[in-house]
């Protein structure tokens, strides 16, 4: 895998001189394995006559430059700026891909949401964006049936036992660096899937921008997996109340681990092999800006 880096384009909560939004182009790159601290980070302001897929070219080139090698690939999460970003990206020769796995991205927004743009002249908390621009959930497909697994079950690891990640024999995975407010104690909560197609099966959702598990409560209960910048999976339908029990067990776990978790895919129960393994974070509101 390439290097990948993280884009968000769209206004901050700032205002310049004639009472308009300033808009900013923010990079940074995805750490891709538990060990690696999201590296390089780019930032650059422009006003909104400038929003556009020629400046967004622009300044990537910059961003290029500075960095001294291109990305493969660049995930962002907006979809209503999917045209001008995929855009200035083909003319790169970038891969543009709309994503909800932007985990570094979020962080950096929240963190300039609390450091940056409050220091700047004409900050004003009351300028976000419109309700209209934030995210609606998807409706959930049902996976296709080759992709069904044989069975699976819910599982937890303690962020301890993460930190080993790059010693497992994984074929397809990603991870991220756990936070330190994360202890090494703390019980991760997981699911894994098991196939005989356990191998295509992981390649498939290597490909697809694995974004978070989430257990849906109203009936009928249902494990759902979500992909990309909107798209979401019927993982499994939950029929009886010890299964349920397990989801909200899940979801519980999730929220005294920040929403981290994971997924991973295996042949068989005694595997030692991941013939894939993905750490997922549920993120909705990347900084207060989505």
């Amino acid at each position: 895998m390439g290097i990948i880096w993280e884009l968000d384009l769209y206004s901050r909560p700032i205002l310049d001189e004639k009472n308009k939004k300033i808009w900013e182009v923010l990079l940074c790159e995805s750490p891709l394995n538990i060990h690696r601290e999201s590296l390089f980070q780019y930032s650059q302001y422009c006003s909104s006559k400038e929003v556009n897929s020629v400046k967004l070219r622009q300044v990537l080139e910059e961003a290029i430059s500075q960095a001294g090698k291109a990305p493969s690939q660049i995930r962002f999460f907006r979809r209503q700026m999917k045209n001008m970003i995929t855009k200035a990206c083909q003319e790169l020769d970038i891969q543009a891909v709309p994503s909800r796995r932007t985990i570094a991205l979020n962080q950096l927004l929240e963190e300039r949401s609390q450091e940056v743009y409050p220091q700047e002249t004409g900050y004003d908390p009351q300028a976000v964006p419109s309700a209209s621009a934030r995210y609606q959930p998807p409706i959930p497909q049902r996976l296709p049936d080759a992709l069904m697994p044989k069975q699976w079950a819910f599982v937890s690891l303690t962020a301890g036992d993460l930190q080993e990640m790059s010693e497992w024999d994984i074929s397809f995975g990603e991870a991220f660096p756990i936070p330190q407010e994360v202890t090494a104690e703390t019980h991760i909560p997981g699911v894994i899937l098991f196939s005989p197609r356990a191998l295509p099966m992981a390649g498939w959702m290597s490909g697809i921008e694995l974004a978070f598990l989430k257990f849906i409560p109203e009936p009928p209960a249902k494990l759902i997996l979500e992909t990309g910048a909107s798209d979401s999976w019927i993982l499994a339908n939950l029929k009886n109340k010890q299964l349920i029990t397990e989801a909200a067990g899940f979801e519980s776990a999730k929220q005294e681990a920040q929403q981290i978790h994971f997924l991973a895919v295996q042949s068989d129960p005694q595997s030692q092999s991941f013939a894939g393994f993905w750490l997922l974070q549920e993120l909705h509101a990347p900084g207060t800006l989505r």
